[in-house]
């Protein structure tokens, strides 16, 4: 394990991780962590106008210029977007990548979600975290000393089961940050994400119009800057940060521990979770 606590946030699509723990990748890099963001497909579906080759790198430079707001790292896959299978050979390229990188914790989406791609990197996530220990497994690439806390970002699904929260941080003092990472995703903010869902009309022209509609939280349907996980933890946040600035809490983030990864101690919570 290294001396910084390593974090890795591993999402599906270029701009997934940034929307749901922008604000703790954020807070983590403040602290002197080392953060690196992973999607595991190119998102070259994700837009009514554009396709292919040109989207993917487009969408892959939008994640490297939001990844270079709070300082971390970015990488993604070649997979396209859509066609994401939990498979062996996608295992095996997570676990060399996570290998590489040896993270502390990695955060990713739950099992159950809308999106197949959500699913099969949490189902690539959780059958990876083990097996980054054991040697025989992708024997080229050094296997980790420890398993990894595995953990999920907070969603709305209910079936099989709600999120149920561990950590809740209060992200309001990098909120501009978070904004800053949103609005370089100008391809899925202003673009595709108001077209799929029928506001592309509101969206405003002017750049800082736009960015200040984007942390109004205008985005229909899409809880872009997580503004109700401040609502629906109130108990969470204030056993953390006490009654009087909990009530004050308007941003916050939320992870689920995962049972497949290591247990969250209170001393690795301590060292992850400084902040």
């Amino acid at each position: 394990m290294s001396q910084a606590p390593r974090l890795a946030l591993v999402g599906a699509h270029p701009d997934d991780c940034d929307v749901k723990a922008g604000g703790i990748a954020a807070l983590a890099v403040e602290a002197g962590h080392e953060v690196r963001i992973r999607s595991t497909t190119n998102g070259d579906a994700g837009h009514h106008e554009l396709s292919g080759v040109e989207l993917a790198d487009r969408r892959r430079r939008e994640a490297e210029a939001a990844a270079d707001v709070v300082g971390a790292e970015f990488a993604l896959s070649d997979t396209g977007d859509g066609r994401l299978e939990a498979s062996l050979a996608e295992r095996e390229r997570l676990i060399r990548r996570l290998r590489e990188f040896d993270p502390d914790l990695i955060v990713t989406h739950r099992p159950n979600d809308y999106h197949p791609d959500h699913r099969a990197t949490a189902e690539l996530v959780r059958d990876a975290a083990y097996l980054l220990t054991v040697p025989n497994v992708c024997p080229e690439t050094p296997h980790v000393e420890e398993m990894p806390i595995v953990g999920y970002f907070q969603d709305e699904f209910t079936e099989p089961s709600p999120f149920e929260p561990d950590v809740v941080v209060d992200v309001g003092p990098v909120i501009d940050e978070k904004v800053a990472m949103l609005d370089c995703h100008e391809s899925q903010m202003y673009e595709w994400l108001p077209y799929n869902t029928g506001t592309l009309d509101e969206v405003p022209d002017d750049p800082e119009r736009r960015r200040a509609w984007l942390r109004e939280g205008r985005l229909a349907f899409f809880d872009t800057l997580q503004t109700n996980v401040a609502d629906d933890y109130p108990d969470a946040l204030a056993e953390r940060y006490g009654a009087e600035r909990a009530a004050g809490i308007e941003h916050a983030e939320a992870i689920q521990i995962s049972e497949y990864g290591a247990p969250l101690t209170e001393a690795a919570e301590e060292r992850l979770f400084p902040f």
